[in-house]
Formats: C-alpha cells, structure tokens, sequence
C-alpha cells in the first residue's frame, strides 16, 4: 500500500494497543516511524531497475526478520521515554505495527515476500488497489478524532481500525465474486491462468486478465452491473519472441516474480518485457527493456501516469458509459483470437497472487 495507508496503519495500531499506558501522541508517532521503517528498503540500489522491482519488498518486508527487529525497537523506545515498566506493552505494539505492514502490502497484488529468508514467494492476494480512500480515510479520522480529544476518545481509533480492516474483508469477498464470475464464463474455453484485480482506487469496477498460450486478454466486471458478461480485448503474443527470449536471465526473473503474467513484445528496435498485472493496456506499471547480454543492466521505460484520465474511465465504466474507455472495450474473448480452442472445456487456474 502507499506510505500514507502505512504510517495511518502503524500510528492507529499502536495507539490501540497501547491504550492509556503512554500519551496517545507518543504512540502515533513510534507507530507511524515503525509503519514506514520496512519501505525504507527503496533507498537500496540492487543494481538496476529490474532488480529493484523484484527485490523492493524484500527482507524488510520478511515477518521472521522483522519479529527479531521488534524487541530491540521497542526497548529504545522505553529507553528514550523512561518506560521501562511498559516495555512489554511497546514490544506488543511494535511487533504488530511491524507485521501488520507486510499484511498490508500482501493484499495488494505487487508481491511481497513474507517467508525470507525460507522462502522469496512473492505473495499477493490483489484484492485492493495500492490507493484505496475508502482503505485510508477511517484510520485517518479516527486517529485525528483520537489526537484531538484524548485518550477519552480511544474507541474512535478502534472504529477506525474495524471499519478498515472490514473493508479488506469486502474486497476479498468481491474479488471471490468475481473470480467466480469469471469462472463461469471461461469455463468452456482453453486458457491457462486469470488474475482479477481491482482498477484504480476502488473495490467496484475489476480488470480480469486471461493468459494463453497465443494471447492475452483484458476485460472489466462492474459488481453494479445487473449484466454479468464480461467482454474481452485480445492482445496476440510473439510466439517467436517467447522462443528467443525464455531462457533470458531477465525474463526469467519477471516470469517467475509476476506468475506468468508477463508480455515480451518489440517495440522499435528494443525488445520489452512487461508485468501485465498493474496497470492495464498501453499504461502499464513495469515494462524493462530486454538487454542483449545476460549481463548488461535492465532499465525499466518510464510511465506517464494518467491517474485522472483513468480514474475519470473507472466512472464512466462504473456508469455503464462502455464505449468511451481508454481501451475502447468490448471484444469477445471467443472471437478475437482463433487460435483459442472453444469446443473442449479446460480447467480454470484463478491465480489470485
């Protein structure tokens, strides 16, 4: 999630469990510092922007490090503070400010590697949008309420904490719902994997990306539609390109970091591979430049961030005001690509990381 979702995050988790134990000021402050300590990690440089993307979320992000960091946070914290008496208390509230951070980030769909260093899966869940108001906005007001008012006023930052943690709830619900929808619509179709994710700032309108073997697909499903059909635009992929590039050190890396939902595509006179899952068609979040030695540094195409463009298409999908978005949708997955064998059903892998 952004910073501003974390450090909310971090302060409102530790002024819950420290409760009337220490000034709710104190406890805010330590839980946003101890909220934005693991996305420190992007000041490290890995070597080029490929290995910044795969490793941001890295060993900061690991639960086992981040437990062993815990207990000597904390007694600074009663160190500088003289609280010596409350140490078990702050250690609570670090630990969990602590964990609670890469939770976070796992339900997003960027992946972050929890199980360092027995393991460097990136999980995801993608449920909800790296930006989500309706995520942030009750933390926010509660902890203001809470800072105005004073411990007297606790339960405004609890409620602030249910509600959020409520809304993630819901957006795993509608992310099932989704899914299933999806499901049932490819079921008679041969593909290999569907990724449902939510576009931008919202757990209403949802992008569902089918991948095969000949082609990628991008479709949206609004859960405000009566209509359940979701309708496709078919992208084809390079079959020699994949031949030629599989084996690529740097295409491996993708591969494996977005699950298979990567693109390799030429683009003038460079080779590009992209992570199909943030982002949509044309605006994609990562797309690196395939370098012709294995060895050579991978630098990632700059983005223009259309952030009002796209959330003014959220709205006019949400209203059902199909024909004017940024991709011009729809397409029937059935038709745009004849390579996609209709006639025998396939089992479906709904890949939600």
């Amino acid at each position: 999630m952004d910073s501003l979702s974390q450090i909310a995050l971090g302060s409102a988790v530790a002024v819950a469990v420290m409760g009337r134990q220490t000034s709710v000021k104190k406890a805010a402050l330590w839980g946003a510092i101890a909220g934005t300590l693991p996305d420190l990690d992007v000041l490290i440089d890995y070597g080029d922007d490929l290995s910044n993307m795969v490793q941001h979320r890295g060993f900061s992000h690991s639960l086992f490090y981040l437990t062993l960091v815990s207990p000597l946070l904390a007694l600074l914290i009663c160190k500088v503070h003289g609280e010596m008496a409350h140490y078990k208390r702050w250690l609570m509230a670090i630990l969990l400010v602590l964990l609670t951070h890469p939770l976070l980030d796992t339900m997003t769909i960027y992946g972050t590697q929890l199980a360092l260093p027995f393991s460097n899966y990136p999980f995801g869940i993608g449920s909800i949008f790296i930006i989500d108001p309706l995520y942030t906005l009750p933390l926010l007001v509660g902890l203001a309420w809470v800072l105005l008012k004073g411990r007297r006023s606790l339960a405004a930052n609890t409620a602030g904490l249910v509600f959020s943690s409520c809304y993630l709830l819901w957006s795993v619900a509608a992310q099932q719902h989704v899914i299933q929808a999806a499901q049932q619509q490819l079921s008679a179709t041969q593909h290999n994997q569907v990724l449902v994710t939510p576009t931008a700032m919202n757990t209403l309108l949802w992008r569902v990306l089918v991948m095969t073997d000949t082609a990628y697909y991008e479709g949206f499903y609004s859960i405000l539609e009566k209509n359940t059909e979701i309708t496709f635009k078919a992208y084809p992929l390079d079959q020699k390109l994949y031949r030629q590039y599989q084996l690529h050190p740097n295409v491996q890396t993708l591969a494996a970091f977005t699950h298979g939902f990567y693109a390799i595509a030429r683009e003038q006179e460079q080779v590009v591979v992209t992570d199909l899952r943030m982002g949509q068609q044309q605006n994609y979040a990562f797309s690196f430049v395939v370098p012709e030695q294995a060895d050579m540094n991978t630098q990632r195409l700059p983005r223009e961030l259309q952030l009002t463009d796209t959330l003014s298409w959220v709205w006019r999908t949400l209203r059902g005001q199909h024909t004017a978005g940024l991709n011009q949708l729809p397409h029937n997955l059935t038709s745009q690509v004849p390579a996609v064998d209709c006639r025998r059903p396939a089992a479906v892998q709904c890949n939600s990381h």
